[in-house]
């Protein structure tokens, strides 16, 4: 399987959600928009009540949810990708460009920019705690149990690649962590970065000198074929399909995306605790050092990794080049994140920004709902596609459902409090029931 072979995460709450939106006093507002002819000055805008509310998370939280639906889709739709083959059935110039693609721009960034959002929202979550009186810990400790509880189902039932999971128990070291300043966490988190890559790089020497590993094997082969009979089954041959991959992603979770998803959440808590994103005008100059160190070092690397996970390197190869993405795909996930924020700071990018955040204000309730949707397409849930459409056409379908998804979630938020999951979790957060509809 894949490293990434999980590109999800949303959460966060506290009078945020699970997605990490922080709310304005009491909810969501009527009327969740950024600003439109102003949007320079306004869209990054803090609204101060007993929660904080910065449009720009919502916003990086909707554009995380197109990257982590467009990489997840490819693994979901093709049982070779969940092993980490080329596919001979889909090996046209439009798939293959489609795939390509999609591994060079976003595979294993948008779990980074949803982790990192993770840690900013919790500084906003510890601020609001200290302004209410409430209790921080206690509040918190209750959502890692949701986040738990509601992974562990999306895991086993729909897709084995959770990592809501992986949240909910990496969330305590962040809780430990709360104290850490600023520069200690940015360095803890360079260092978390590193070691991992290192580690990778020791790996693979390891398998070279034990005379390489092919991906590629009759095993694998026969282990496709397996993989591609339970998801075309019923129900109950998913599920054990899903369970039977659970130590495959633990394994991976524990090697590569639980260090990663770690470290940006450290990240993430240094940029929150200098409140990077109340501000960002105040910030040009680094958003610009970010994408100009960011695009060329991150697509660098995201190419190199690309050419060596098509499945004709050995594990050698591949190890090294999962080292290189480690160090690399951070620089391209800031440099997006960087674009995106100077892009909705315009009158006319403010117009993408307002498609964007009533997704990212309700992104748990999207996140789980894509994975749904996806496995009533592509497994014995519904009309079992595995193995039958290309990237291609998978690229068509999540940009569809995609597009589906900002529609419903603009005509949900503008009438509801929460999205209907992220109301499920804040109840379990604050031990009571939030509202369910917004105030008239």
């Amino acid at each position: 399987m894949s490293h990434t072979a999980d590109e999800r995460s949303p959460t966060d709450d506290t009078p945020q959600e699970a997605d990490g939106t922080p709310r304005e006093a009491g909810g969501a507002p009527r009327e969740q928009q950024l600003p439109g002819p102003t949007a320079h000055e306004t869209n990054t805008r803090t609204v101060r009540g007993p929660v904080e509310r910065i449009a720009d998370v919502d916003v990086l939280r909707g554009f995380a949810l197109l990257g982590i639906l467009l990489v997840n889709i490819t693994f979901i739709a093709s049982a070779h990708r969940l092993e980490g083959v080329h596919d001979p059935s889909f090996d046209g110039p439009l798939d293959r460009s489609a795939l390509q693609l999609t591994v060079v721009l976003l595979e294993s960034k948008f779990y980074l920019l949803f982790s990192f959002l993770f840690g900013y929202s919790f500084t906003l979550q510890m601020r609001s705690a200290e302004r209410s009186g409430a209790r921080f810990t206690s509040r918190f400790l209750r959502r890692c149990a949701g986040l738990l509880a509601i992974g562990v189902f999306h895991a086993v039932v729909l897709f084995p690649g959770d990592i809501l999971t992986t949240y909910a128990l990496l969330g305590l070291i962040l809780l430990a962590a709360r104290g850490t300043r600023p520069r200690s966490a940015l360095r803890t988190a360079i260092l978390l970065f590193g070691i991992t890559a290192l580690l990778y790089l020791l790996l693979g020497f390891l398998i070279w000198l034990d005379g390489g590993a092919s991906v590629d094997t009759p095993e694998t082969a026969a282990g496709i074929q397996d993989t591609l009979a339970a998801l075309r089954g019923d129900p109950a041959s998913v599920i054990g399909e899903n369970l039977a991959r659970l130590s495959d992603v633990l394994l991976i979770i524990v090697l590569l995306q639980g260090p990663a998803a770690l470290a940006a959440f450290l990240v993430g808590l240094a940029a929150g605790k200098k409140e990077l994103l109340a501000n960002v005008s105040a910030h040009r100059t680094l958003l610009r050092r970010l994408q100009w160190i960011g695009f060329p070092v991150g697509l660098a690397g995201a190419v190199f990794y690309a050419w060596a996970s098509q499945g004709t390197q050995g594990m050698d190869f591949l190890s090294f080049a999962v080292a290189v993405d480690l160090l690399t795909a951070p620089l391209l996930t800031a440099a997006y994140a960087a674009t995106v924020l100077q892009l909705v700071a315009t009158a006319r990018g403010a117009r993408i920004g307002r498609a964007l955040a009533p997704a990212g204000r309700m992104a748990l309730t999207n996140y789980l709902s894509q994975s749904l949707v996806l496995a009533v397409l592509f497994t014995g849930f519904g009309f079992a596609l595995v193995g039958r459409v290309g990237p291609a056409t998978a690229v068509l379908i999540a940009l569809s459902l995609f597009a589906a998804q900002l529609v419903v979630s603009r005509w949900w938020m503008g009438r509801h409090a929460y999205g209907p999951v992220e109301w499920v979790l804040r109840t379990i957060t604050n031990a009571r029931r939030p509202r369910w509809r917004n105030e008239q």
